[in-house]
C-alpha cells in the first residue's frame, strides 16, 4: 500500500474510519458503524471510483453494506458517492444539508471540469432533522448534532458515538490542513468547537486528515482566532482580504495544507466584519480567484 492509498482503521469493534490521504481538496475521510446485522456510513466520496472503493472497504471488513448514510454536509466530496449506495440505504442529513446539497448541484464539475467524477447523481438526504436526531444500530446509540448555527456550513452533523467515545466531525476539524470557512461562518465555527469539548469523545475522525485526539480542538481555535486578528487589522487598514493575505505571517501555520485557504477564510471574516449574516453567500468567483492568486496564480486542484 503506497502513502496516498485509502484505509481503514477500527476505533471500537463496532466502528471503523475510513481516511483518504493526503487529505488535501477532495479527499475527505467517511466511516461506518456496524453490528454486524445492519451498518451506518458517515459520508462518502468525491468521485465514483472513490465511493466504490469505499464500498469495498465496508464489505472487506465482513460487514453488510449500509441501509443508512449521514451526510456531515452538503459539499460533493462528502456526498457525490451518495449515488453508489442508493437506493439501497437512506441519506439522512440537516434540513439544510438537503437545502444546500440541491443548490450546489454539481458544483464541484463547475470547480473542477477536468476531473473525473464518474456518473454522480445528486442524492440529497430523503430524511432530515433540525436540531438532534438519535440513529440505533441495533444497540449502537449513533447521535446527530447540529452545531446550532452556521459553522462549516449552514447544515452541518457532528456524528457522536459517546458509548464508544468517538466523534465525527465532518469539515468542523481538517487535520494538517488548512480549516476552510468561507461558506460558513468564522464566529459560528468557534462556537461549534465549544460543542466538540462539550462531547467528551477521546476519539476524533476529522472531515480531512489522520485520525487524531481532542487536541485538534485548541489547534482550530488557534487557526480561526489568528484569521479573525489578521480580519480585524486589514479591514481596519482598508486592505483587501487578498492583500492582507499575502502581508500575513502565517508562523506555525504556515505548516497545513492548503495555504491559500487563508484568502477565503479572510473573505469570510471581512463579511462578518461589515455585519452581513453568518453564512451570507460570497461571490465564489471571486473567492477561487484570490486563492489561485495566493496559490502563484494555479488555480486549486481536485486530488481525487
Amino acid at each position: 500500500m503506497s502513502a496516498t492509498d485509502p484505509y481503514t482503521v477500527q476505533l471500537a469493534p463496532e466502528v471503523h474510519a475510513y481516511v483518504q490521504p493526503d487529505g488535501g481538496w477532495c479527499l475527505n475521510n467517511a466511516g461506518f458503524v456496524s453490528d454486524g446485522e445492519s451498518t451506518l456510513l458517515i459520508d462518502t466520496a468525491a468521485t465514483e471510483r472513490r465511493a466504490q472503493a469505499l464500498r469495498d472497504a465496508v464489505l472487506a471488513t465482513g460487514v453488510p453494506l449500509p441501509r443508512t448514510i449521514v451526510n456531515t454536509h452538503h459539499h460533493g466530496d462528502h456526498t457525490y458517492g451518495n449515488t453508489v449506495f442508493t437506493p439501497g440505504a437512506v441519506v439522512i442529513g440537516h434540513d439544510l444539508c438537503r437545502s444546500e446539497q440541491l443548490a450546489a448541484g454539481h458544483q464541484l464539475h463547475l470547480l473542477w471540469p477536468r476531473t473525473d467524477f464518474g456518473d454522480i447523481t445528486i442524492t440529497a438526504p430523503t430524511v432530515t432533522y433540525n436540531d438532534r436526531l438519535t440513529v440505533h444500530v441495533g444497540d449502537i446509540e449513533v447521535r446527530l448534532i447540529h452545531p446550532g448555527g452556521v459553522a462549516h456550513t449552514l447544515g452541518d452533523t457532528v456524528v457522536h458515538l459517546p458509548r464508544q467515545g468517538v466523534v465525527f466531525t465532518g469539515d468542523l476539524i481538517f487535520q494538517g490542513g488548512t480549516p476552510f470557512i468561507p461558506v460558513g461562518s468564522l464566529s459560528g465555527s468557534l462556537r461549534a468547537l465549544d460543542l466538540l469539548r462539550s462531547l467528551d469523545a477521546t476519539t476524533v475522525v476529522p472531515g480531512h486528515g489522520p485520525v487524531t485526539d481532542p487536541s485538534a480542538y485548541d489547534a482550530t481555535e488557534r487557526y480561526l482566532r489568528y484569521v479573525a486578528e489578521l480580519a480585524r487589522e486589514g479591514h481596519a487598514k482598508g486592505r483587501t482580504p487578498l492583500e492582507t493575505a499575502r502581508g500575513a505571517d502565517l508562523g506555525v501555520f504556515a505548516e497545513l495544507r492548503e495555504s491559500e485557504r487563508l484568502v477565503a477564510n479572510l473573505h469570510r471574516a471581512y463579511a462578518e466584519l461589515d455585519g452581513k449574516p453568518e453564512g451570507s453567500p460570497l461571490d465564489p468567483v471571486l473567492v477561487f480567484g484570490d486563492m489561485a492568486a495566493m496559490n502563484g496564480g494555479v488555480p486549486v486542484a481536485c486530488h481525487a
